[in-house]
């Protein structure tokens, strides 16, 4: 029976040990003991195996390089686990590999340069170790690279210009890192990141305005395909690539990566200047996190145009003026986050903004209205008024003007009372303007009256 046996699936238990457990028979292709709590050194499959799997244990010390010697795997997940050390070197040369998965360990060290020679890779993550940078300077022979997960790490370096020959590139996250400068590379190609539908450079230290030439080229997102289901997925093998992102605040690990969830997130960096209008054109995006950056100017009315999003976040960055109405209008929208901004006017009313608490907007002293409990006099008081003067075919000023000009005449009266103390010489100053007054209108009504009785 060892002999013939091909595929095994100890996944999903309570071992903590393989025991005798021999995992080198000849035909075995397929090896799954993750989700068990073994502990101790990472047990190495036979030459044979295609798929190794022992993620989610409790396995310590660091990667072999004896691993290595297992040529024919496809599909290798040492993910979730405490294994430490330096990853080694010799992993890329399986020249067979599709998927790396080394996600949530203490691994240390560079990532080698051979990993980003393996032609076959479509999936490489390293999320959640303490990799250092900087990243290595190699002509990328991965040109089916899918997903790219750098996060949470320790790498420092500027953004990775090599990322512009990855044309299958569908996620990219590097959040969490210590990158910096300023991202300005791409601005001669049309088709770098046309793929893409998850973004994510949070919580670093880029700088610089926006790179507009990135939306541009988000080619992917710019066309609604909400009415397809798809997994992000490298093989025919049980594989589900997996993504941590922040989702309405929260941050959350993503099992599976619908090809529906599009996210951008520059959350956490020192961006400057004003929002690009051509964010707009993204409408199959879902997210999309600005916040904590150095953003100012307007919110751009090309954002009603994004018609699945869900959340928002512009807070705490340097936006002036209004909240635009049209975003009430976003169908999906259910979390918003203006707050801490320098934003003025009233809250806009109706629909999903019925559904957002005062949070959403604390931190911007200019607004008022619902659901903050400052009220908006002026502004309602100029709303009615402009009303009654549609209505009635005059408005405030005029009557403001009246009040402003009898406020006059009434106060040089009192000073000619009270200070010049002649009331009499007041008073028939009054009666002379009121009797001159009297005079010209007895001299208009007998005008009238001759000219009706020459009429007749």
């Amino acid at each position: 029976m060892a002999d013939t046996l091909g595929s095994l699936d100890l996944s999903h238990n309570l071992l903590t040990s393989v025991g005798n457990l021999s995992l080198s028979w000849n035909n075995m292709y397929y090896i799954d003991l993750s989700f068990n709590m073994l502990e101790g050194d990472i047990p190495i499959p036979h030459y044979t195996a295609e798929f190794f799997s022992i993620s989610n244990n409790k396995l310590t010390g660091g990667i072999p390089s004896s691993l290595c010697n297992a040529s024919s795997l496809v599909i290798l997940i040492l993910s979730h686990n405490n294994l430490t050390g330096k990853i080694p070197q010799c992993v890329g040369n399986l020249s067979k590999l599709l998927v790396l998965d080394m996600q949530r360990n203490n691994l240390r060290g560079i990532i080698p340069r051979s990993y980003l020679e393996i032609e076959t890779l479509e999936t490489m993550n390293f999320n959640g170790n303490q990799l250092e940078g900087p990243l290595p300077r190699p002509v990328v022979k991965c040109k089916q690279l899918r997903v790219l997960d750098l996060g949470d790490n320790n790498i420092q370096d500027t953004f990775p210009s090599w990322l512009e020959s990855l044309q299958e590139l569908q996620v990219l996250v590097l959040r969490a890192n210590r990158f910096n400068g300023t991202i300005n590379c791409f601005q001669s190609k049309n088709d770098t990141f046309s793929k893409l539908t998850v973004f994510d450079i949070s919580n670093n230290n880029f700088q610089g305005n926006l790179p507009v030439v990135f939306f541009k080229n988000f080619k992917g997102m710019m066309i609604d395909v909400h009415n397809v289901l798809q997994y992000i997925h490298a093989t025919e093998y049980t594989y589900s690539d997996s993504v941590e992102v922040t989702v309405k605040g929260n941050t959350i690990q993503l099992e599976r990566i619908l090809t529906t969830f599009t996210v951008v997130d520059l959350a956490n960096n020192n961006f400057e200047g004003e929002i690009p209008t051509i964010i707009g054109d993204l409408k199959s995006l879902i997210g999309l996190n600005l916040s904590n950056n150095r953003l100012s100017g307007l919110i751009p009315q090309s954002l009603n145009g994004l018609e699945n999003l869900e959340w928002l976040d512009l807070s705490s960055n340097m936006l002036t003026g209004e909240i635009r109405t049209a975003l009430a209008n976003l169908p999906f929208l259910s979390f918003l986050n203006l707050s801490q901004n320098q934003l003025e006017g009233k809250i806009p009313t109706g629909k999903q903004f019925n559904t957002f608490q005062s949070d959403s907007y604390q931190g911007n002293s200019g607004l008022c209205g619902l659901p903050l409990s400052k009220p908006c006099y002026w502004i309602d008081l100029a709303t009615s008024q402009s009303q009654q003067e549609e209505q009635f075919g005059f408005g405030w000023k005029p009557v403001a003007i009246g009040y402003g000009c009898g406020g006059v005449f009434g106060m040089v009266l009192g000073y000619l009372i009270f200070f010049i103390r002649k009331p009499e010489w007041s008073i028939c100053f009054i009666e002379a303007i009121l009797n001159q007054r009297m005079r010209k209108k007895s001299h208009r009504t007998n005008a009238n009256t001759r000219q009706h009785n020459e009429d007749r």
